[in-house]
């Protein structure tokens, strides 16, 4: 495929996020926090990063099976489009179910559970691995002879249509819930209340919850988030947070046995010697309080500036990704990474992102002057390097400044 339907309906995300906070604005509730959101973003930005390498091999793989061992050929008429769509929402939902019950595959997936707040920026909060362990859920489909590219465009529609069920501005919906995934349906799936974890793993259809007896009715409203916060805005860190634990916890278990089946077992599962499988506990909303890192409105503003350029600079490069080689890839998936990072840790007042930050502000526009120097580009892109080093070294070194004389007082 020449491009990827989910990075060219990011305007549409947008707009419907911006509806989303007009309706905060006029009903009161409070759906968005500002470091929460952009971790949210940062994750949606570094799973496309990574998917410029992953899904090539996701992709290849589907298509060398589909080419060589498809075992029907079917003619592309209603039929086969409706049975591509059951058949590949059924593959999403074994996928995603066992991304919740397998410990190795939930580290793929943690990272769309972790919010502690539930909006469409939530939905676009996505893993930057899961794809190794779910995409051979699909592979039946290639020997059943469905087209790669057919099967491309339809997963991507599933996951299309799971964008608007991440939010609380919409009630329940009659009649629609009895087939269809919703809003009140998905709740339930990110709730971290015992009684709704592991429930809901519909993509479209919400009748595979219900065949295969995982289906619970939102009743209370659901707690966010996983049973283990994560306490960071850092996005790269929450693809690796699951992993470190899991790694912490392996050297606890003497034997390769039981090694191998904590890898595989329910996250929680420990041998019976270690204390046996730790269930999530209930969630005591009198003490429950959500991770917050208070900021200044100079920082938010400063952090806010940063990120629309990051986010602009990010769409230009994804809708233009198949011009670039793989090395090219590779070195703005690192220059973009460390603008998410610095932007999302910023917000936890740690000392390194600081000097990470300094560097990063000062470097990436003296970079962007030599390429204009070595490429001969308008010199536009020159005056607007030393604009934005000009504006950016000011505003953070007044930012740093009234932190340290705060500190200090």
């Amino acid at each position: 495929m020449d491009f990827n339907p989910i990075v060219l309906s990011i305007p549409i995300f947008f707009i419907l996020i911006g509806i989303e906070l007009v309706v905060e604005r006029f009903s009161h509730q409070k759906l968005y926090r500002l470091p929460d959101a952009i971790a949210n973003l940062s994750c949606g930005i570094t799973s496309q990063l990574s998917g410029l390498f992953l899904r090539i091999f996701a992709i290849g793989v589907y298509q060398v099976l589909h080419q060589n061992f498809n075992l029907f050929t079917w003619e592309r008429n209603w039929l086969y489009w409706l049975m591509l769509f059951l058949l590949a929402d059924l593959a999403y939902y074994w996928a995603h179910r066992k991304s919740h019950e397998i410990n190795l595959f939930w580290g793929g997936h943690v990272v769309h559970h972790q919010s502690e707040d539930y909006n469409l920026s939530v939905a676009l909060r996505q893993s930057s691995f899961q794809v190794i362990w779910t995409f051979a859920f699909s592979l039946p489909l290639a020997f059943i002879g469905f087209n790669t590219v057919d099967f491309a465009l339809m997963s991507a529609f599933i996951t299309l249509y799971q964008f608007w069920i991440h939010t609380e501005a919409i009630g329940k919906m009659g009649w629609f819930e009895y087939v269809f995934n919703t809003p009140s349906h998905h709740r339930v799936h990110h709730g971290r209340n015992p009684k709704y974890i592991d429930k809901n793993h519909a993509g479209t259809l919400i009748i595979w919850d219900k065949m295969f007896g995982t289906f619970q009715e939102e009743e209370e409203r659901p707690t966010y988030g996983i049973t283990k916060p994560i306490n960071s805005w850092n996005a790269v860190w929450a693809n690796f947070s699951h992993y470190a634990d899991m790694g912490e916890e392996l050297k606890r278990i003497p034997n390769w046995g039981d090694k191998i089946k904590y890898l595989f077992k329910k996250p929680g599962w420990l041998p019976d010697y270690l204390g046996g499988y730790r269930a999530a506990p209930e969630v005591d909303k009198t003490t429950y309080t959500k991770y917050e890192t208070p900021a200044p409105l100079s920082l938010n503003l400063y952090v806010l500036f940063q990120y629309v350029i990051c986010l602009v600079g990010t769409a230009l490069f994804l809708f233009n990704a198949s011009k670039f080689t793989l090395g090219e890839k590779a070195i703005f998936t690192v220059v973009i990474s460390v603008v998410v990072v610095n932007c999302g840790v910023l917000f936890e007042h740690k000392t390194w992102v600081v000097w990470s930050e300094w560097i990063r502000i000062i470097l990436y526009p003296i970079a962007l002057v030599l390429m204009t120097w070595y490429l001969a580009l308008p010199t536009i892109y020159f005056a607007v390097a030393i604009l934005y080093m000009i504006i950016s070294v000011s505003w953070f070194y007044t930012i740093t400044r009234q932190q340290f004389y705060a500190q200090v007082a």
